[in-house]
């Protein structure tokens, strides 16, 4: 995705999504206005309604890339399972909780508490989640039920890290994933 305007000097429907990701980011969705798009991008209302009807298409637009977004990232998923179930759970936590993710999930999060298309959007993303975490707590022998418990344990545990934690991952955050994963995988 392009992090500023385009080689031909015109902003672009994904510098706008760009710039409404690190609104959501750093302020909210309570920041996420016209004004302030504008002045982030350094340009007039005239640029924004040039590519957007209005706010609720604007937000639209942001909830679909973000979908798309996570999408991307949670792809790979399904390419892990060569991997011990262990070392599977792992790098999907990585990617779950990297840099790039950290803050807008929250927003995302947050913004889903008060949008229904957005719950909806969130709440399918995570149930993709939840069976992909099912399934390695399967794959190392757990049976149904308790593969179940622990998958939503493990998701549980991974929302509150994204609270808890002022900033993104560093070493104690990684430290303390990696103690969590331990204690889910004894019997």
């Amino acid at each position: 995705m392009a992090q500023g305007p385009t080689n031909s000097g015109r902003l672009s429907i994904d510098d706008w999504i760009q710039a409404g990701f690190a609104i959501l980011a750093d302020e909210g969705l309570q920041a996420l206005k016209v004004d302030r798009l504008c002045s982030r991008l350094g340009v007039t209302k005239g640029s924004f309604y040039w590519h957007f009807k209005d706010m609720a298409g604007y937000r639209a637009a942001v909830m679909q890339a973000w979908g798309e977004l996570r999408d991307r990232d949670r792809s790979q998923f399904g390419d892990l399972g060569h991997l011990a179930p262990r070392d599977r759970l792992s790098r999907m936590m990585a990617s779950l909780l990297g840099e790039r993710q950290w803050t807008l999930e929250r927003a995302m999060r947050e913004w889903a508490r008060t949008d229904p298309e957005v719950a909806a959007s969130v709440r399918a993303a995570d149930q993709l989640i939840l069976a992909a975490v099912r399934t390695a707590f399967t794959d190392a022998g757990f049976d149904a039920e308790e593969a179940d418990v622990r998958a939503n344990a493990t998701f549980a545990a991974g929302i509150g890290f994204l609270h808890l934690f002022p900033g993104p991952p560093d070493r104690a955050l990684a430290a303390q994933k990696d103690r969590f994963l331990d204690v889910m995988f004894k019997p």
